[in-house]
């Protein structure tokens, strides 16, 4: 699935971080986003339900994003799946946060590393 030719062969936005640090920071961030769910799954609270409809939409989004930039090499279609990744990141921690702080706090690395992984798939639109 990952072309790693194609993908060497892309002219890299500014800020581009070195490929070996994607794995250990992605490693990093599944952790939290598994450990804010179970926070959220222990929490009592009345009405939890469009929390897990946002987490099961970030993590379907969140699979699909490397195999349409990577497999597909459509890197406008992979913007437009990250983008709602962001909407969906900002829902799901304001209703986890509302039900645990903490697991809502958690997520935080995680909103950071994908705005910062929006900007990086809109300078390889716009520079490729």
């Amino acid at each position: 699935m990952f072309n790693s030719i194609w993908y060497q062969s892309l002219t890299k936005p500014k800020f581009t971080p070195p490929d070996w640090l994607f794995s250990p920071i992605w490693i990093f961030l599944y952790i939290t986003i598994f450990l804010s769910f179970i926070l959220y799954f222990l929490k009592p609270y009345k009405n939890k339900k469009s929390g897990y409809v946002y987490f099961a939409i970030e993590m379907i989004l969140n699979l699909l994003w490397s195999p349409i930039f990577f497999g597909m090499q459509n890197i406008l279609s992979a913007f437009i799946v990250i983008v709602l990744m962001d909407i969906f990141a900002v829902l799901l921690i304001k209703k986890f946060y509302s039900v645990s702080k903490i697991s809502g706090i958690i997520l935080i690395p995680y909103l950071l590393w994908i705005l910062f992984a929006t900007y990086l798939n809109y300078a390889y639109l716009i520079l490729n």
